[in-house]
């Protein structure tokens, strides 16, 4: 017999520090250590995303290997600097790019 359905508690949300607004959040942190941390508490997921998007971007412009110490570092700095650095909210404005 099928159990019943329990109501699930709301998702979580974030003041997303890109969107600046309350958006969903991410289910765990991205990353390892403090980093990863300060992502999970205010990084929403649609601005994890476009993170991913712009990571790719870095990992094929500097030829990066994903495994490699020194490539994890790189990235580190470039995502600290995508959510936290000077100018990481984007415009209010915004309207992200709709995929294809």
């Amino acid at each position: 017999m099928d159990e019943p359905t329990k109501p699930d508690s709301p998702p979580r949300t974030v003041k997303c520090v890109k969107f600046q607004k309350e958006l969903p959040a991410l289910d765990e942190p991205p990353w390892p250590g403090e980093l990863g941390q300060r992502i999970y508490e205010s990084v929403s997921v649609d601005a994890w995303k476009l993170w991913e998007e712009r990571m790719k971007m870095i990992l094929n412009e500097y030829r990066l290997m994903p495994w490699q110490k020194e490539a994890q570092e790189m990235v580190a700095k470039h995502m600290e600097d995508f959510f936290f650095g000077e100018g990481s909210a984007l415009p209010p404005d915004f309207v992200p790019e709709q995929q294809k």
